[in-house]
């Protein structure tokens, strides 16, 4: 009889942590962004885009808002809703709500592929805080789907491990 986890399993709470720790900064830094857009919008106000212009351009097109709420709005309730899953994680020490906020990160990552390539082909301008939005929801995804395939092959060992008890 084997009592012992493999060795990888004695770490997954480090690991685990590790990447609900990542997920949270990472929604964090999205989250800043969005919420800045969406006050940006709904004062009217002129975001300063000194990297690159075309800023205002996204912003400003027909495109920026949905129904007449703004785009940005959406992503700051992605955002917080990945932030709060993934911190309820860690303070829980519960993969579930980790698992939860990686498995909403394909949407953010398919949003944000599609607003892109509006930015890129349709607008013809690039805003750099959309892009540092999709450079974060393409991390969250990445992160996320690498939580979700450690969990799974965690739980396939545990599982091997057990029918060896």
């Amino acid at each position: 009889m084997i009592n012992s986890k493999p060795s990888f399993l004695k770490s997954w709470n480090l690991n685990y942590k590790a990447f609900a720790i990542a997920i949270a900064i990472l929604a964090l830094i999205g989250f800043g962004d969005a919420t800045f857009l969406t006050v940006e919008n709904i004062l009217g106000a002129k975001v300063p885009c000194s990297i690159i212009e075309g800023c205002e351009q996204v912003l400003t097109s027909k495109y920026a808002n949905f129904y007449g709420i703004p785009i940005a709005l959406f992503g700051s309730v992605y955002y917080l809703i990945i932030f709060l899953f993934s911190y309820i994680s860690i303070t829980r020490s519960d993969k579930k709500y980790l698992l939860l906020a990686s498995s909403l990160t394909p949407l953010g990552f398919i949003v944000s592929i599609f607003l892109v390539f509006l930015q890129l082909v349709v607008i013809k301008a690039i805003c750099i805080y959309c892009m540092l939005s999709a450079l974060v929801s393409s991390l969250l995804f990445i992160l996320g789907m690498i939580s979700i395939k450690l969990s799974h092959r965690l739980d396939e060992m545990d599982l091997i491990s057990n029918e060896m008890v």
